[in-house]
């Protein structure tokens, strides 16, 4: 009897003995499975609520880095600017900064210029990076993109120096021309003389500070708020009588023409006869005046005396409808290689010198440039040294140029350059038979 309860006595003790070991060793498991590792200390961090929303809206590049430098979060800009690779954060600079600030907790910010990656232009890319703690593992890098932002302010830069050096040769001139004719008050030659150089200087003053009303405005403005069709040969006859003084002054004669797909004659693919009342752009007239009227004016300045300027318009098929091409063509000194890239840019002259002489302000292709960017189409210019040179001006018409504004209501300079210019400029085109051919407009 007393050796059964002692027996049984154990084996109580014992299975006491082995429930208090298995929930001891249970503990021991769930604590064990709750203690981070160095493994997810540093492959599994944990962004705070809402930082990745918030990131992902982010105009700036986003990196966000761990305690060991690696990549917990980055945004397609960043891996697009070359920040990220392989994981990492790749700019040394900013490797760097992300370190001081996890260490102190300071937030910093820099200006940097970076190489490009994958591209063969030598120019560096802008930035501007900005690092701050977030949280107590992780750290915060934004990275703002300067680069065009430096480009659009070195522009304005350089054209306020230009505007400013323009206007200051025509009005020094006018303040020393007014005191020679005070020195000269008793010599009424030389005073006709000198007030016939000031009104010179004086009209150049108001064609620049004229010019710059309308580059500002065409660049600023929305052609297509007060679009209207206009008439391709109202546009040319305008342009023509905008310079028929300065081209007889020369003995230059001016000739016109329409054409239509199949030539001189002016016959459309179906048959129908093509007139000048039947071509039509979409846009603003004014600036649209303003345009054709530089070329033309141009032609007539840089030709020589009794010569030709010849204007041609036809309709022509395009990838995405059909286009009106005004080419005007003249007889002239014509345009080197390394200028004609740059004819277009504010205050360009190919001959200083004689733009001076003929009252050029530099400024009138850099309009025409603007105008046919703004109404969705492109200017581009053919030209050999002592043959001449053609400038082509194409713009949508009506119809197609209507449809497009109503989808696209903003167009922006980039519009004209995205057209191809494979079209033919070469001296046997249109603009080249108009010298030759009959003015048929008035």
């Amino acid at each position: 009897m007393d050796v059964n309860a002692a027996v049984a006595a154990a084996a109580a003790i014992a299975g006491v003995l082995t429930g208090v070991i298995a929930m001891l060793a249970f503990r021991w498991s769930e604590r064990d499975l709750k203690r981070p590792t160095r493994t997810s200390l540093h492959t599994d961090p944990v962004l705070p609520p809402g930082v990745d929303t918030v990131l992902s809206v982010l105009r700036s590049s986003a990196v966000v880095l761990d305690e060991a430098d690696a990549v917990v979060k980055a945004s397609s800009a960043a891996y697009a600017l070359g920040l990220v690779r392989g994981g990492k954060l790749a700019v040394e600079p900013m490797l760097q900064m992300a370190r001081d600030t996890r260490r102190d907790g300071e937030i910093r910010q820099v200006e940097l210029d970076l190489p490009r990656r994958g591209t063969g232009r030598g120019e560096a890319l802008a930035v501007s990076a900005r690092v701050a703690p977030l949280g107590s593992r992780l750290v915060l890098l934004l990275v703002e993109d300067l680069t065009e932002a430096r480009r659009i302010e070195a522009v304005r830069r350089d054209f306020v120096a230009n505007v400013s050096h323009e206007l200051k040769t025509p009005v020094g001139a006018l303040s020393l021309l007014s005191e020679a004719v005070m020195d000269a008050s008793d010599d009424p030659e030389a005073v006709q003389r000198f007030a016939g150089r000031m009104q010179i200087e004086a009209t150049r003053l108001t064609n620049l500070v004229q010019e710059l009303i309308d580059l500002s405005r065409v660049q600023n403005d929305d052609p297509l708020e007060d679009a209207e069709p206009v008439r391709v040969d109202e546009l040319v006859a305008e342009a023509i009588d905008r310079c028929r003084h300065a081209a007889g002054t020369k003995q230059i004669t001016m000739v016109a023409a329409i054409q239509g797909p199949d030539g001189p004659s002016g016959e459309s693919a179906g048959g129908k006869r093509v007139t000048a009342a039947d071509l039509h752009v979409w846009g603003n007239r004014g600036q649209l005046a303003a345009a054709l009227g530089n070329l033309v004016e141009n032609a007539v300045n840089y030709s020589p005396a009794r010569t030709r300027v010849g204007i041609a318009a036809r309709r022509v098929s395009a990838s995405g409808g059909d286009a009106i091409e005004i080419a005007v063509t003249d007889q002239g000194i014509g345009i080197s290689g390394k200028d004609k890239e740059r004819i277009f840019e504010r205050f360009y002259r190919v001959d200083p010198a004689r733009s001076r002489a003929t009252g050029g302000t530099g400024l009138g292709l850099a309009i025409v440039k603007h105008v046919a960017a703004s109404h969705g189409g492109e200017v581009t210019v053919w030209s050999s040294e002592g043959q001449g040179s053609t400038f082509t001006l194409r713009l949508p018409e009506a119809g197609v140029a209507r449809d497009r504004a109503q989808q696209h209501p903003a167009l922006d300079d980039e519009a004209g350059q995205a057209a191809s210019s494979s079209h033919d400029t070469s001296p046997e085109s249109t603009a080249y038979q108009t010298l030759s051919a009959p003015e048929v407009l008035p």
